[in-house]
């Protein structure tokens, strides 16, 4: 049998520091920015009239998880973790191959110092991502009206309210000052998709959350009638 080795083309700067989430599918978060830096090697040529197209597809590795061994079932947080379906089945991210399949929305091209960087949104990658391949989304192709999805064949609902303590609401202007981008949107986004363990879905309580967003910590609690409280912004580099 053959055996192959692969070479990344470039890699991915994004907003999301960890795992923890990271929205489970591309798209979700449509203000989620992030940029592929491709490798020197790959010059401008490479990507001649890809400005013409809106959404590229990744291929990508899962850098995050290769120590962890991948199993033949699987747990979807669409069955609410209590179902098994195959791995073939599902987009676990424990694969027998570490390999990831993503489709983004190409938001400018940039040359810089000879470089070709990418700018993207709608992402669901985790920083310093190696990408393997880039191919131009067709939509004449790639979008099939009459497709069946399965056991997730709808958008997962946005069922939570996400509100600010005064505190946090006031470190996410200074922070939207800093970044250039509208942090509280991109915050909202993010949890409403309810990024815990299917497991702790529909708990509430003192526990506090937390996330790696930007270079700052995102500390939040889940609270009675379906709401989510956001308490702080933490500069995680002090």
């Amino acid at each position: 049998m053959n055996s192959f080795d692969f070479s990344p083309i470039g890699h991915i700067t994004s907003c999301y520091k960890e795992k923890f989430g990271i929205p489970r599918q591309p798209g979700l978060v449509s203000l989620a920015k992030a940029q592929l830096i491709l490798k020197q090697d790959f010059t401008e040529e490479c990507i001649r009239s890809l400005q013409g197209f809106s959404h590229l597809w990744l291929s990508f590795v899962f850098h995050g998880n290769q120590q962890k061994a991948w199993k033949a079932l699987v747990r979807p947080p669409r069955l609410g973790g209590d179902s098994k379906v195959g791995v073939f089945a599902s987009r676990s991210p424990f694969r027998p191959n570490p390999l990831g399949l993503s489709v983004v929305k190409l938001e400018e091209i940039e040359i810089k110092n000879a470089r070709v960087i990418l700018h993207l949104s709608g992402c669901d990658l985790l920083d310093e991502t190696p990408v393997l391949d880039i191919k131009p989304y067709l939509p004449y192709v790639d979008s099939i009206s009459d497709a069946m999805g399965g056991f997730a064949h709808h958008k997962p609902d946005k069922k939570l309210d996400v509100v600010f303590t005064e505190e946090a609401n006031m470190q996410c202007q200074l922070q939207s000052e800093q970044l250039g981008q509208d942090l509280h949107a991109l915050i909202e986004q993010i949890l409403q998709l309810d990024p815990r363990p299917s497991y702790q879905q529909g708990e509430s309580g003192d526990r506090v959350y937390a996330m790696k967003l930007y270079d700052f910590d995102l500390r939040w609690q889940y609270c009675e009638n379906k709401k989510i409280k956001v308490l702080s912004l933490l500069d995680s580099r002090v």
